[in-house]
């Protein structure tokens, strides 16, 4: 195979993901979204964790709601908690990485608040922990994993949100995230701008 055929590969792979995933995703983003605006509209906030691609990820959607998507509207209240390097090597120094975003969750996180938990394996026991403190606080989980959803899937309950890529490689499944994100910040402002919730 030519380095042209393989990077072409990844560019057909990726299309093909994308569209099985819409056929399974669409209605969970939609229902995801709306939540993510009930609680902005009673003055919640939305958290957002994850490892490595995933921080980025939160860092990513953290941003587009506190400055711009792609319309102008007033910032909305959103905190990647990937972000603070005190913070987070604090806890993991003096307690354990596995608590760096549930101690955060614990500190920050109200009743009604938004967790986005973002895992491609569904497995990492930092992002589970910060979904078990997000339960005690009594906010909604949107779960954000590839794969089979991992050992998420089972700690999430009715009222959570379970936005799945159907991938096993960690790549597409972080590419359809990206996409996923984008999608939930068009819903947010379309609904917040007076458009159809539904």
């Amino acid at each position: 195979m030519t380095l042209i055929k393989r990077v072409s590969q990844h560019f057909d792979d990726s299309a093909e993901i994308k569209l099985q995933s819409k056929k399974v995703m669409a209605k969970p983003i939609v229902e995801a979204a709306q939540a993510m605006v009930k609680c902005l509209l009673h003055d919640g906030k939305i958290l957002a964790c994850g490892n490595g691609g995933s921080a980025g990820d939160a860092q990513h959607f953290a941003a587009e709601l506190i400055n711009r998507f792609e319309v102008e509207r007033p910032g909305l209240p959103a905190i990647s908690l990937a972000t603070d390097s005190s913070v987070l090597t604090s806890i993991a120094n003096d307690y354990d990485y596995k608590q760096i975003f549930s101690k955060q969750v614990r500190a920050l996180g109200m009743e009604g608040d938004v967790l986005l938990a973002i895992s491609t394996s569904g497995n990492s026991p930092n992002v589970m922990d910060a979904i078990t403190a997000a339960h005690e606080r009594n906010m909604v989980v949107v779960a954000l994993t590839g794969r089979e959803g991992g050992k998420m899937a089972a700690m999430l309950k009715p009222t959570d949100f379970h936005l799945c890529v159907p991938a096993q490689r960690t790549a597409r499944v972080q590419e359809v995230h990206l996409l996923t994100l984008h999608c939930l910040c068009d819903v947010i402002d379309h609904v917040l701008l007076g458009g159809e919730d539904a």
